[in-house]
């Protein structure tokens, strides 16, 4: 695999309902995308992309996906921890050249290669790749079940699925003190640390968050799993249900006479 680069996938029609959206949203945060995640999320941000690096590292992978990549920092902490080659695919082009230079930094292990595409239609081949993950990605696409399908499609028998998404607290008192959090002091304080494209941000991630699940609930998104092929998928709910992240494993067929 060439080392670092961003590559072009074929030009394709906005059929994603969430492509507009990510593109639109995002589009001026790339330089300080992963430094202010942490700071508007209390640091949390970290430690959930540490759990689900763990669970996709577990995989002991020679070959890794990670999609809805951003800035590459959940693709480099696999390549890291592994020495895996990794590829990230993001449909947003300025986040994937800030990725790129941080790919080319010194020192860096495994091999980090980088795509433009979209997570409902991958470029690869049936079961490529050993453990997959994928953050922040089902409240923007059309088809949240068969998205994951999609991303199972090109996960090798027994290979890992691992995920990331922001939740809602279940608890009453923590789903009170999340839901005036992202509405009223996200906003601000996302205007205050990165100017009005992080307060743009601040104010559509409550609402879109809240809006998923009322769509999708959690029994739903475990029942897409394991329609996709997805065994002993688990779950955990992170920093009092602020995050949740989710795994399992693909399927090994049963062989003759089992």
């Amino acid at each position: 695999m060439a080392r670092s680069q961003v590559t072009a996938a074929p030009a394709q029609d906005a059929r994603l309902r969430g492509e507009p959206v990510a593109r639109a949203v995002f589009a001026d945060l790339p330089a300080r995308y992963d430094r202010l995640a942490y700071l508007l999320s209390f640091g949390q941000d970290r430690r959930w992309r540490r759990a689900v690096v763990s669970q996709a590292a577990a995989a002991r992978p020679h070959l890794a996906l990670d999609v809805a990549t951003g800035p590459a920092g959940i693709a480099l902490a696999v390549a890291g921890r592994t020495g895996a080659d990794v590829v990230g695919v993001d449909l947003n082009e300025p986040m994937l050249r800030a990725g790129l230079a941080r790919t080319r930094r010194p020192g860096q292990r495994g091999q980090v290669r980088l795509v433009n595409g979209r997570a409902d239609d991958l470029p690869f081949p049936d079961a490529t790749f050993d453990a997959i993950t994928f953050s922040y990605l089902l409240r923007y696409v059309d088809d949240p079940a068969a998205t994951v399908a999609e991303m199972a499609r090109c996960l090798r028998p027994g290979g890992t699925l691992a995920s990331l998404e922001f939740s809602v607290p279940p608890q009453p008192l923590w789903h009170a003190s999340w839901w005036l959090y992202t509405r009223l002091a996200l906003p601000v304080l996302g205007g205050l640390t990165g100017g009005t494209a992080w307060y743009r941000v601040g104010r559509f991630l409550g609402p879109s968050i809240s809006t998923h699940y009322q769509r999708y609930s959690l029994d739903d998104h475990i029942a897409a799993w394991r329609a996709a092929g997805l065994t002993d998928v688990q779950t955990a709910l992170m920093s009092l249900g602020g995050g949740l992240i989710m795994w399992g494993r693909k399927a090994t067929p049963a062989g003759p006479g089992s």
